[in-house]
């Protein structure tokens, strides 16, 4: 006799009957005859340790319920069928293929018991021609009728068996593709907020400038235009040296756009806390607005040259 389910198997099988209902051990093997058309009927020998093994692997767990072990499908139980999708949709038609296989050999034992049976009864036609049909002969016709009826019937269960398994490993396989199509959608709608998020990044510098200036009110107009720039040109010669290790600190996520705001809140702290601890006035915030509106401009301009 062939042999049912391939190495590896039935372990698959029993976690996508779990993930159908919890089930108890017999349930389990009375499910598997059936899906066999009782032509296959796994012994608790084969079973229970195959259950006792997904439990100690964290794919299934079981509950007491009147004295018996419930099985359920666990989580990591259904990740793992999920991730085996295509291989259980295999498993379908090579369980198909082995009820084929036993209806074939079943065939051919009754095939085979017919004949000889067929040859012994002419045998006794021969030596008994001249003789009353008895009830022996009858017996004898009566189960030949009746091994006929069961290899009919028995090959109707494994044609309607392979037929449901090759519809289901179908379905299967149309689930299969759908789901990498949803996942391949999802990628790309990922991907195009993440080009939109960082096309846009360039307005931000602008927008956080204002806004953190405008906390403050409106401010008054220096007393002209040479004050300012007299005043911006002795700031820009008291400035110290940009300090070439500014927020080496601050994690990288390998997303340009999501970096970006970090750097923006790193300005932001650093602003914040000079003005805190060292004060600011009417002129430092003019100085400020000056610096920050130009810091804005060069930022915006470099990210406008990528490619």
């Amino acid at each position: 006799m062939p042999p049912v389910f391939a190495h590896g198997r039935l372990r698959l099988y029993l976690l996508k009957l779990l993930d159908e209902a919890p089930r108890h051990g017999y349930e389990v093997i009375r499910l598997l005859e059936e899906r066999f058309q009782g032509l296959y009927a796994p012994s608790a020998g084969t079973v229970y340790p195959r259950l006792a093994k997904l439990e100690t692997e964290g794919l299934v767990t079981h509950a007491s319920e009147g004295g018996r072990k419930v099985y359920s499908i666990t989580d990591a139980g259904r990740a793992e069928l999920a991730d085996r999708g295509g291989e259980l949709a295999d498993l379908e038609l090579e369980i198909r293929d082995s009820v084929s296989e036993l209806a074939a050999e079943i065939r051919a034992d009754v095939s085979g018991a017919a004949g000889d049976l067929r040859r012994e009864l002419r045998a006794a036609a021969s030596a008994s021609a001249t003789q009353v049909e008895d009830e022996s002969w009858k017996a004898a016709k009566e189960e030949l009728r009746k091994a006929k009826a069961e290899w009919k019937e028995q090959a109707r269960r494994a044609k309607d068996e392979s037929r449901r398994a090759r519809e289901e490993a179908q379905q299967a396989r149309r689930q299969a593709k759908e789901a990498q199509e949803r996942a391949r959608e999802e990628v790309q709608r990922i991907a195009g907020q993440l080009q939109e998020q960082f096309a846009k990044s360039g307005g931000v510098l602008g927008s956080l400038a204002g806004a953190w200036l405008g906390v403050s009110g409106p401010t008054t107009a220096p007393s002209g235009p040479s004050t300012t720039s007299a005043t911006s040109a002795q700031a820009a010669d008291q400035a110290p040296a940009p300090d070439t290790d500014w927020a080496r600190d601050v994690p990288q996520t390998g997303e340009p756009a999501r970096d970006l705001d970090r750097l923006l809140d790193r300005f932001r702290d650093d602003i914040r806390d000079a003005a805190r601890d060292r004060g600011i006035g009417e002129d430092q915030l003019a100085q400020a607005r000056t610096h920050l509106a130009e810091a804005a401009a060069r930022i915006a301009a470099a990210l406008g040259q990528r490619s």
